[in-house]
């Protein structure tokens, strides 16, 4: 279909789409055994622009005065690097996740220290929200933040934090005052290497294993009040309002390894011969297809429409950010599921690249909130607007 992208869009999609299909799709299965970081790769993603996709041009990036928040240009990059690997392409959709608190709600002086290095690539990021007590229930987290005179000290442990260790600026939710429950969050920018900020557990993975997953420990880790991102009590505005902008990026990482497994399945469809002939002369293994296909164009559809109405200007935009997270994950556990069918016994072989697909796919329906809190999302929005008369 034409989706009337922009000439900067385009580019963005034929580059992301070269970098697949030349330099991830021939090394994922490798990174996925090994449990590595792609640094490597995360160069030449860097070296071709498209980590500044979604930063504006002032800080480096390329978005201009009339790109909105950049979520379309996002969109595109990830989705075009997920049909090679979910896990890798990760380390550009993760760096948004951390970069986007500091878009939202940094200062100017932030943004200028921060944004150009992670525009570039020199750097990444990560966001630390979530804890071994507090996922789903972000408003019950225990690391605390106190004030202490011009810095405020953390303690505490986030866990399951993308790009764990391997970034170099953290987005840090931590409550500086408790009796206030989520009203008593605040949010830090944290730097690696900070005194007291350390690692804990690499996680070992049952998908998305090119990616870093760590617990960060904070053991009286001393930050500077001028790394609050806003003001005391707006961390958990901050981390709803980061998840509305960064939603449609876990949806078009899903969107991106489902696309990646149809295609896949028609290619070995063509040739894969039983009894004489191709199997895709099999009606039964057309309809299967045809399926993947509607719901692979009906993801994408939604996707597309949910960032480009946030790049519109469109800022009150759970609904429809939840529904596009919740339904192209539910897509790619569908569509990698019967990819998996199509290849028949090679498909659940480890030399063949579906099974890790169907393991990717399925940690789309986990983080940034769970698909069971999304709909719950969607639901309490549906009261609301109906007890407001919208």
């Amino acid at each position: 279909m034409n989706w009337f992208l922009t000439e900067t869009q385009q580019m963005i999609k034929e580059t992301a789409r070269e970098i697949a299909q030349k330099v991830i799709k021939p090394a994922a299965i490798e990174f996925d055994e090994k449990n590595e970081f792609p640094w490597d790769i995360q160069k030449v993603i860097a070296d071709a622009g498209l980590f500044g996709v979604y930063v504006s041009e002032e800080y480096g990036g390329m978005l201009g005065p009339d790109d909105g928040m950049g979520i379309m240009n996002l969109v595109i990059a990830t989705e075009e690097l997920s049909k090679a690997c979910g896990g890798i392409s990760l380390c550009l959709a993760a760096t948004a996740l951390g970069t986007i608190p500091i878009i939202l709600m940094g200062s100017e002086e932030q943004k200028k220290k921060y944004l150009p290095d992670l525009a570039s690539g020199k750097k990444i990021a990560a966001f630390g929200l979530t804890e071994a007590g507090a996922g789903s229930d972000a408003g019950s987290i225990q690391t605390t933040a106190k004030r202490d005179g011009d810095h405020y000290i953390l303690n505490g442990t986030k866990q399951w934090i993308t790009n764990g260790e391997v970034a170099e600026t953290y987005s840090i939710v931590a409550m500086t005052d408790k009796k206030k429950g989520a009203r008593g969050a605040s949010a830090f920018i944290v730097e690696k290497g900070t005194p007291g900020f350390s690692f804990g557990k690499k996680e070992d993975k049952m998908g998305i294993r090119a990616s870093s997953t760590y617990e960060l420990v904070f053991e009286d880790c001393r930050v500077p009040a001028a790394n609050m991102l806003g003001k005391e009590g707006m961390g958990f505005l901050t981390a709803m309002r980061t998840f509305d902008m960064s939603r449609p990026g876990v949806a078009a990482q899903a969107l991106g390894i489902a696309g990646g497994a149809l295609d896949d399945a028609v290619a070995y469809a063509r040739t894969r011969e039983q009894f004489g002939k191709p199997i895709v002369s099999n009606q039964g293994l057309r309809f299967l297809l045809a399926d993947m296909s509607i719901r692979v164009e009906t993801a994408r559809a939604m996707v597309y429409a949910v960032a480009r109405s946030i790049d519109s200007g469109d800022h009150k935009c759970s609904k429809e950010s939840a529904i596009a997270k919740t339904y192209a994950s539910d897509i790619a556990m569908q569509v990698t599921t019967d990819a998996v069918q199509v290849f028949g016994g090679y498909g659940y072989m480890k030399e063949y690249p579906m099974e890790k697909r169907m393991r990717d796919a399925k940690i789309t329906q986990i983080y940034e909130g769970t698909n069971q809190i999304q709909r719950d999302v969607i639901g309490l929005q549906l009261v609301k607007e109906a007890a407001s008369g919208e």
